[in-house]
């Protein structure tokens, strides 16, 4: 009875043929194996969301008295660009004598085979008998390992449940939401859509709120005192740290604010004993940094480069597709399999056959050290970005592609390679009663940072350890004075593309309520790997984010939108809420029901208050967005994927983007 595995994407369709008998016949759409069976694979979800008309023709038009708009029987439709390959699979299935469900192991990618074998009517039996089979790892022979582990899909449903829930939730809000919103704009004057998402609308409001805490912003005066000691033929500086009792000439972030304080203290140290009381001399090692997850090669390349994340993905998605010298770039994981760590000699020789300004940092690796990035138990649906075993010639990748693959590479040699060792000294003093303190750190072999290129100081201390001479506790010296430094308080940065992503990722530190920070942390963020670069995307398209140079700073109908909504819509906390029912939902211990049913009268609250409201005064005399000029994109864009799915919940939902209101049709991309 032959077997038919349903894979996410082609490339895991491809792993799993490679581990079966051969000989192999490539078809259309599927891989059949020498022993019958047969391959074939999803390309990102096949399925979407219908567009609210779908559910009735009134729908068309956008008009506030139709909301809110609750689906009673959730319909899906085939993505246009997927209609061939879903007519391949309903045809495989009927011809199956075995279904193996094979996409990714997480929530979404449950969903993802789940919604296809339902859509296509799977014969009840095969259902019943059908087997899930969990992959992380292309590795030929961990491919093996996991087809010899198969269990019952059934032990799935919970997840698979778990996200429907999520995906049904984004598009119920995100779509009401949008709708209201930009009505309301429209009443205003506003000609653009106002769109309202669980996820990208917090991202506004972190960027509105950062916006307006440096328009806001007074400049305040504070003081740092230094004591100035003379030992041989050099100077110790020493930083005075104020007792409790100097609390009240302080603020919140410890810094003195009355100069007549360190002058009162200047004329006490002058020309007295100053006592070593603690003395410290270390030697420190600085592992070398893991491997990138997509955000956090995102991050470096924004840095480096000042590419957007959306460059990124696209320059990702063409190395790997295209060229196959990296890893699958969609990965949250910064963590590799151990059975990876047996091809670091060949991903080495690839890394120096592409890159010939990588050769010497080749020869330096050592690929007996293993650093702390080879780690099974912490790699789940994906591992982290590396580059693979081939190597092509550097002429056939573009300017970007060559750079993308320089930060891959060089973050993976990284990991054979030695700590950075530092060197670091501390000295207390006491001097007329007072503490006083300084510190230094010096960078004593370089290990991995001489991959950087540059030796990059981690801190203002670095390189004084050398001024921080090794002195014994109770040796007495004398203050020969002290140096009061005049300081102004300056106002937070504004984001920029990388300090953004960083915020989207370690948005728990945004949230005050500390059982949502550690769920915030512990599901990464706001958005996912997949969707951030499209979130942003979306944000600038619509003009309610723009760009000032480097800076990312919103539009006024950005800080009009988020003025103008509920605060528990501008902030991550409900992305916190829901992410909490979701899991519960995921380990049986909250059900689907009650969660869309209160979702449900949320949103019919919310509609119901945006009804009978004026139109916000943040809303009114709105200047009309211009037609968005798009950037343009590295060669070999990435084709959306499972993200584009995913995406959908972390903005308007890609419905509403489609959707017409009364006066303009809207842009066509999933947000």
């Amino acid at each position: 009875m032959s077997r038919l595995y349903i894979a996410e994407k082609p490339s895991l369709g491809r792993a799993i043929a490679a581990v079966l008998p051969r000989p192999h016949k490539n078809h259309d759409g599927y891989i059949e194996a020498g022993n019958g069976d047969i391959v074939t694979w999803c390309i990102g979800h096949l399925l979407e969301q219908v567009e609210p008309d779908a559910y009735d023709e009134k729908y068309k038009k956008w008009n506030m008295a139709d909301l809110p708009i609750v689906p009673q029987q959730w319909q899906l439709s085939p993505r246009k660009s997927a209609k061939k390959q879903l007519g391949v699979v309903r045809k495989l299935c009927k011809q199956a004598g075995e279904v193996i469900h094979a996409g990714d192991p997480d929530r979404e990618g449950q969903l993802l085979v789940d919604e296809v074998i339902d859509y296509v009517n799977l014969a009840q039996s095969k259902k019943a008998a059908m087997q899930r089979l969990l992959i992380s790892d292309l590795n030929p022979s961990a491919v093996k390992r996991a087809l010899g582990k198969l269990r019952s899909n059934r032990d799935f449903i919970p997840l698979s449940v778990s996200a429907l829930a999520r995906s049904r939730a984004d598009w119920l809000y995100g779509m009401n939401m949008t709708r209201a919103y930009t009505l309301l704009g429209q009443k205003g004057g506003y000609r653009g859509v106002l769109s309202v998402g669980r996820v990208q609308t917090p991202v506004l409001g972190l960027v509105t709120r950062r916006d307006d805490e440096i328009a806001n912003f007074v400049p305040k005066s504070f003081y740092e005192l230094f004591a100035l000691i003379p030992y041989q033929q050099q100077e110790i500086r020493a930083r005075w740290k104020p007792s409790e009792a100097c609390k009240p000439w302080q603020d919140e972030d410890g810094r003195v604010m009355n100069r007549k304080l360190c002058e009162n203290v200047v004329s006490r140290i002058k020309g007295q004993p100053a006592e070593v009381t603690a003395s410290e001399r270390k030697e420190t090692r600085q592992a070398p940094p893991l491997p990138y997850s997509l955000s956090a090669l995102q991050i470096d390349a924004a840095k480096r480069f000042g590419m957007s994340a959306a460059d990124v993905l696209a320059t990702c998605q063409s190395l790997y597709e295209k060229h196959k010298v990296i890893t699958y770039p969609r990965s949250d994981c910064r963590y590799l399999p151990m059975d990876h760590y047996r091809q670091a000699t060949e991903v080495c020789q690839a890394i120096a056959n592409t890159d010939n300004q990588l050769g010497k940092a080749v020869d330096g690796a050592d690929t007996n050290l293993k650093s702390k990035a080879w780690n099974d138990k912490k790699v789940d649906a994906h591992h982290a970005i590396i580059p693979t075993p081939k190597a092509v010639n550097a002429a056939s990748l573009s300017g970007s592609e060559q750079k993308v693959y320089q930060l891959v590479a060089r973050q993976y040699l990284m990991q054979f390679y030695p700590a950075a060792i530092y060197s670091e000294a501390k000295l207390e003093f006491t001097i007329a009663g007072g503490l006083f303190v300084a510190r230094g750190r010096q960078l004593m072999s370089a290990g991995w940072r001489a991959l950087l290129g540059r030796d990059e100081p981690t801190d203002k201390e670095a390189d004084l350890a050398d001024k921080v001479p090794p002195l014994e506790k109770g040796t007495v010296l004398t203050c020969r004075d002290g140096e009061i430094l005049d300081k102004m308080t300056e106002p937070p940065k504004p984001f920029t593309e990388a300090t953004l992503l960083q915020a989207m990722t370690g948005i728990a530190r945004f949230v005050s309520d500390g059982s949502l920070k550690k769920i915030l942390r512990d599901t990464d963020g706001l958005g996912t790997e997949a969707t951030r670069a499209g979130i942003l995307d979306i944000l600038f398209k619509r003009q309610l984010l723009m760009r000032q140079g480097k800076s990312i700073h919103a539009t006024e109908a950005g800080k009009g939108l988020i003025y103008a909504l509920p605060d528990e819509a501008t902030y991550p906390d409900m992305t916190a809420h829901w992410e909490h029912q979701l899991q519960d939902m995921a380990d049986k211990k909250c059900a689907y029901k009650p969660f869309m049913d209160a979702l449900e009268g949320q949103v019919t609250q919310l509609m119901e208050k945006v009804k009978t409201s004026e139109v916000p005064q943040s809303l009114r005399d709105l200047k009309s967005p211009e037609p968005f000029k798009k950037r343009r994109y590295s060669k070999g864009s990435g084709k959306s994927s499972k993200g584009a799915r995913k995406s959908s919940g972390s903005g308007a939902s890609s419905s509403s983007a489609k959707s017409r209101s009364p006066r303009r049709r809207t842009t066509k991309k999933a947000d």
